[in-house]
C-alpha cells in the first residue's frame, strides 16, 4: 500500500521530481559544479582584484561566493514555500553586475557594493509579482529566441576558456591549448556514443576528468599549490565591514537588477522547456523570489548578486538528467568547497582548455534546445519571423562587438551589454506589439515578411494540404478568410496562374 502510494504521488510530479537516490544525484550534481565553477570564481576574483585586497582577502571572497551559491542553489531546486522554482537551476554570482560593482568599488569600497546589493535585491523582491505576471507574453517565439541567444552569447566564454583564459599568458591561444580543448570536446562526443547510459550520462564529467589527467601528463596542469591555506573556514559575516549605503550605487544596481530578474526569467522559461514541465506565473514567482532573497542576504557572507547559470541548464539538456535534487545536491557541494577550500582549490586546478572543450557541447547545446522551439512557431501570416530575426540580430550585437555601447550612457550599456537581456527585452515588446496590441483591422497591410511565408505550392494544393480555415474559392480562385488572393506557386517557385479545375499555368 505504502509502495502504491508513493508511486501515485511520484506519477503526480513532473520528471523533475524524479529521485535518484544519494550516489547518483551526488555525482551528477558535482558535474553540475564543475560546469560553473570557473564562472562563479571569476566575479569575485576581479571585483576583490578592483578594490585592492589582499590575495588571501580574494580567497575568502571566493569560498563566500561558493557558500552563498550553494544556499541559492538548495533554495531554488527544492523550495520552501513561496521561495524556489522546484526546477534543477544551479544559481551563482551573477556576470550582469560586475562592470556596476567594479565602478561602486573605486568610490565605496567593498562595503559600499554590498549595501546596494542588499537594497536593490529588496527592491528586486518587491516587484517579482510584475514580473510573475507576464508568462503570457512569454510564447515560443520569445522563449526559444531567447533560449538560442542564451547559447550563442555564451560561445565566447568557451572560446577563451579554449585559448587558456589569460589573454595575458604567453600560451594564450597556443596550439597546445586549443589542441587539448580539442581533444576534450572529442572525448565528450565519443563517451556521449557509448551505449552504456552511465557513461553516456557523464560523458562532461568523465571528459574533463580524462582531459585534466592528459594535461597532468603534457605539463599542462599544476596541482602544486593545492595544499597551500587552510583546509577548513566558514565565511565570516561582513569580513570586510558594515555595508554602506549609497543611493547612486543603489540606482546604479537596480538596474543590474531587473537584468537579472530578465535573465533568470528567460532561464526558468528555458529549463522549463528542456525538462518538459509547465513553468507558471506562480512557479516563476517563487524562482524570482529565491533569486532575490538569496542576493538580499549573499553580502552578510560576503557574496554578490545571485543569478541562474544558463550553462547548466545546457547541461541539463545534454545529459537527460532532469532531476532537481540533482541539482540540490550540486547546492550541498558548493556549500562544502565553500567551507573546504582545499577542495576548491583542487577543482581550481583544473586547465580552462580542458573547461573550454566541454564548454562547447554545453554552449551549443543550450543554442540547440532554442532553435528546436523556435520550430515550433507558426510563421504564417504573421510576423514572428521578425521578431526572432530583429531579436536575435540585436543579441548578437554586444557578442560580435563587445563595445559598441561604449559610448552611450552607462544605465544603456548595462541594460544592453548583455545579448541575453537585449534579446530578451526586444522579444517581449516585439511579441507585444505585433501579436498582442492590435489596433484596427488586424492583417490590414501585413508586411513582406508575412505575405511571403504565405505561399502554397501546387504540389500540395492538390491535396489541399495547404489549405487553411477560411480559405475558399471565389472564381475558380483561392482567396483567405478576408478575400485575398494567396499566391500559388510551382515545384520550382515560380508564380503559377491557378483556376480550380484546370492545370496551373506558368508566369
Amino acid at each position: 500500500m505504502v509502495k502504491r502510494t508513493q508511486t501515485a504521488a511520484a506519477a503526480r510530479g513532473g520528471p523533475e521530481d524524479e529521485r535518484l537516490g544519494i550516489g547518483k544525484s551526488f555525482t551528477y550534481g558535482f558535474q553540475h559544479v564543475l560546469t560553473m565553477y570557473g564562472g562563479i570564481i571569476a566575479p569575485p576574483l576581479i571585483i576583490g582584484g578592483a578594490a585592492g585586497v589582499s590575495p588571501s582577502e580574494i580567497g575568502l571572497l571566493v569560498a563566500s561566493c561558493l557558500f552563498i551559491g550553494g544556499l541559492a542553489t538548495i533554495l531554488q531546486s527544492y523550495g520552501v514555500p513561496f521561495f524556489g522554482s522546484r526546477l534543477p537551476l544551479v544559481q551563482g554570482t551573477s556576470f550582469a553586475g560586475v562592470a556596476t560593482m567594479t565602478a561602486i568599488v573605486a568610490d565605496g569600497g567593498l562595503p559600499g557594493v554590498f549595501g546596494a546589493v542588499i537594497a536593490s535585491s529588496v527592491l528586486g523582491l518587491l516587484i517579482t509579482p510584475v514580473f510573475s505576471r507576464l508568462v503570457k507574453y512569454f510564447p515560443p517565439v520569445v522563449t526559444g529566441t531567447v533560449i538560442t541567444v542564451i547559447g550563442l552569447s555564451l560561445m565566447p566564454v568557451a572560446a577563451k576558456w579554449a585559448m587558456g583564459n589569460n589573454d595575458k599568458a604567453p600560451d594564450f591561444g597556443s596550439v597546445s591549448n586549443i589542441g587539448l580543448a580539442a581533444l576534450t570536446l572529442t572525448i565528450v562526443l565519443v563517451l556521449s556514443k557509448v551505449a552504456v547510459p552511465a557513461i553516456s550520462r557523464l560523458s562532461i564529467l568523465l571528459s574533463i576528468v580524462v582531459g585534466t589527467v592528459l594535461a597532468a601528463l603534457l605539463g599542462k596542469a599544476d596541482f602544486s599549490k593545492v595544499t597551500d591555506g587552510p583546509i577548513f573556514a566558514l565565511p565570516t559575516p561582513f569580513s570586510f565591514g558594515a555595508p554602506t549605503f549609497d543611493i547612486a550605487a543603489i540606482v546604479s544596481m537596480s538596474i543590474v537588477v531587473l537584468v537579472t530578474l530578465t535573465e533568470t526569467t528567460a532561464d526558468l522559461l528555458a529549463v522549463g522547456e528542456i525538462v518538459g514541465t509547465r513553468v507558471g506565473r506562480r512557479r516563476i514567482g517563487d524562482g524570482l523570489r529565491a533569486d532575490m532573497a538569496s542576493s538580499a542576504i549573499a553580502p552578510v557572507f560576503n557574496g554578490f548578486t545571485q543569478s541562474a547559470f544558463a550553462q547548466n541548464v545546457g547541461l541539463v539538456a545534454i545529459t537527460g538528467v532532469r532531476s532537481r535534487f540533482v541539482v540540490t545536491a550540486g547546492g550541498v557541494v558548493l556549500l562544502v568547497l565553500g567551507m573546504l577550500p582545499i577542495l576548491g582549490r583542487v577543482v581550481a586546478a583544473i586547465p580552462y582548455p580542458v573547461l573550454g572543450g566541454a564548454g562547447l557541447v554545453l554552449f551549443g547545446t543550450v543554442a540547440a534546445s532554442g532553435i528546436k522551439t523556435l520550430s515550433k512557431v507558426d510563421y504564417d501570416g504573421n510576423l514572428n519571423l521578425v521578431i526572432v530575426a530583429a531579436s536575435v540580430g540585436l543579441g548578437m550585437v554586444p557578442i560580435a562587438v563587445p563595445d559598441f555601447y561604449h559610448h552611450f550612457p552607462g544605465w544603456v550599456g548595462t541594460i544592453f551589454h548583455s545579448g541575453i537581456s537585449s534579446a530578451a527585452l526586444l522579444a517581449v515588446v516585439l511579441n507585444l506589439v505585433f501579436n498582442h496590441l492590435k489596433p484596427g483591422k488586424a492583417g490590414s497591410d501585413p508586411s513582406v515578411f508575412a505575405t511571403a511565408t504565405r505561399v502554397i505550392d501546387y504540389s500540395d494544393l492538390k491535396a489541399f494540404s495547404r489549405l487553411e480555415n477560411g480559405d475558399k474559392i471565389v472564381d475558380g480562385k483561392i482567396v483567405d478568410a478576408e478575400g485575398k488572393p494567396v499566391p500559388v506557386q510551382d515545384a520550382d517557385g515560380r508564380p503559377v496562374q491557378y483556376r480550380l479545375g484546370s492545370e496551373p499555368e506558368a508566369h
